[in-house]
């Protein structure tokens, strides 16, 4: 019998029955995998959002065939478009496929696209390999683990973050949870989508660093609005201030990449509101499962709730600088 990477066999011995558990080395279980290279393994993707069309778009890029579903089909007609082909479920995308991409928006659209009974799952064959990189629940990502695993199955959690930029010009930082082995195999297709690639241990791991990652994002986005609300209220060019501030201490990600949008007015979404509302959620019911008070990010999630609240939930994280600037009777669009 065999569970994981682990066999169960029996022996007589004296009379009785004996299990013995042997454990696969890490070479036996490389084995098991097809080599994943283009041109060799079938790839199939699901969710051809902001994000995951340009990541979907540099595998087929590379050379990888790939097979595709969306719940809009017309939102994967650029992939189409490049040579994928379509599939009308996530059961029909797992069976023509050895590895299959999600990224879909909530933990609800995960749970119904990997297990639901049209679900990967549910086309999987024995060896394949299952890599959800929706921002989801660590709690989750373990659930789907251990049901890939009992019908032999690799599941790997892997989020990502870098936003539409790092999705379109495939430098995004990859956050992996599962199997080391299977994490390892997919290495060339974690080239082909980001830059930083880093296995964080087991499953739900890799959720649990976006939660990290997640954390961090939301009090600085704070500090990024208000920052540059009072430069406005001070009568500076806000320009001219971001040579400054970018080059010293407070230099920062977002500041750089998000600091002239919000100067612009450009809010389209490189990652939507509504799902860093959701992203928060989850962190702030992990932390207090683990009995944390996290006053920060608390702060944060009340103030996206007035970003979406006043009709922002489908524009970018930075459109909080427009809830911010409406607490000071500031116009900001028309300023």
């Amino acid at each position: 019998m065999i569970d994981g990477n682990r066999f169960f066999c029996h022996f007589r011995a004296n009379g009785r029955t004996v299990p013995k558990i042997f454990t696969r080395t890490s070479r036996e279980i490389a084995m098991m995998h097809k080599t994943i290279a283009p041109g060799e393994t079938r790839i199939g993707w699901i969710g051809t959002g902001v994000m995951g069309s340009s990541m979907c778009g540099h595998l087929i890029d590379s050379g990888f065939t790939a097979t595709v579903f969306n719940r809009t089909r017309s939102k994967a007609e650029r992939l189409l478009a490049k040579g994928a082909a379509w599939a009308d479920s996530p059961e029909e995308v797992a069976e023509q496929s050895d590895v299959v991409f999600t990224i879909v928006g909530l933990p609800a659209d995960v749970r119904e696209v990997i297990l639901g009974p049209k679900g990967v799952l549910a086309g999987a064959r024995k060896g394949n390999i299952l890599v959800d990189m929706t921002t989801s629940e660590p709690s989750l990502a373990v659930e789907i683990s251990e049901r890939a695993r009992s019908r032999g199955v690799y599941s790997i959690d892997a989020p990502v973050s870098g936003g539409d930029v790092g999705a379109r010009e495939a430098r995004l930082s990859i956050m992996i949870g599962g199997d080391k082995e299977a994490v390892e195999a997919l290495h060339p297709c974690w080239e082909a989508m980001g830059k930083t690639i880093v296995h964080q241990g087991g499953p739900g791991a890799g959720q649990h660093t976006k939660m990290v990652n997640q954390t961090l994002i939301a009090t600085k986005m704070i500090g990024l609005c208000e920052a540059l609300l009072y430069a406005h209220k001070a009568g500076l060019d806000l320009d001219t201030v971001m040579q400054s501030v970018a080059a010293g201490a407070a230099g920062s990600w977002s500041l750089s990449n998000l600091g002239p949008r919000i100067i612009n007015n450009n809010f389209d979404p490189g990652f939507f509101v509504e799902h860093f509302i959701k992203d928060m959620g989850i962190a702030l019911e992990e932390a207090r499962r683990m009995g944390l008070s996290l006053p920060g990010l608390a702060l944060a999630n009340q103030l996206y709730l007035a970003v979406k609240a006043q009709g922002h939930g489908r524009a970018g994280t930075h459109a909080l600088q427009l809830a911010l600037a409406s607490l000071s009777n500031v116009d900001w669009k028309n300023r």
